[in-house]
């Protein structure tokens, strides 16, 4: 089995990818994003650690975690967002580790970790290859417009506290540039053929 990161900046299509991915019996994904939500509920110690962090502010009269007062935090300060990057890789990573270390299953060819974060959680060290997203700036925030349900100055804003595709591309064994008219699937497709060759 092969361990394979794939990564890139908000509205680059690894969401696509990964579903794409998720159709196919050969492949597990392991959505770094989606392992953050299930870590998130209230008695985690995820959880009790984001509140010691930033205070009861970020949270909802039920205990729960209110993601967008928390995202409007770290959107809008380097030092808050920092802190929950750190956070999020002494829980999360460990928890993606152990997910992946647990895999048993032969008809799986590839081991797929879904994470914006891959390079700066350090993920990429227990990857055999890393496949990086790109996409034109514009239809980045397009994107972003239409999955979130923002405005185009907030979409814009967001894209640019995160790296541009070039950090992505000078680190990835494979790059993918995923304009509109791509072929997502031949594209991955090629990309494994090459894996199973090598």
């Amino acid at each position: 089995m092969k361990i394979i990161g794939i990564t890139g900046s908000s509205g680059s299509g690894k969401t696509t990818l990964s579903k794409i991915l998720n159709e196919r019996e050969d492949v597990k994904v392991i959505d770094a994003d989606e392992v953050v939500k299930e870590m998130s509920i209230p008695g985690t110690k995820y959880l009790e650690a984001i509140k010691e962090t930033f205070g009861q502010e970020v949270f909802l009269e039920d205990g729960r975690l209110n993601r967008k007062r928390l995202a409007q935090k770290i959107y809008n300060d380097n030092e808050s967002r920092e802190k929950l990057n750190k956070l999020t890789f002494n829980y999360v990573v460990k928890e993606i580790i152990t997910r992946t270390k647990s895999i048993t299953d032969k008809n799986i060819k590839f081991a797929i970790i879904d994470a914006p974060l891959l390079f700066e959680s350090k993920l990429d060290n227990c990857c055999d290859y890393v496949i990086a997203l790109i996409a034109d700036f514009d239809l980045k925030v397009r994107r972003i417009c239409k999955r979130d349900k923002i405005d185009e100055e907030t979409a814009k804003s967001r894209l640019n506290i995160q790296n541009e595709d070039s950090y992505y591309t000078e680190k990835a064994n494979f790059v993918i540039k995923n304009s509109e008219n791509c072929d997502l699937k031949s594209e991955i497709e090629k990309i494994f053929k090459e894996i199973l060759k090598g």
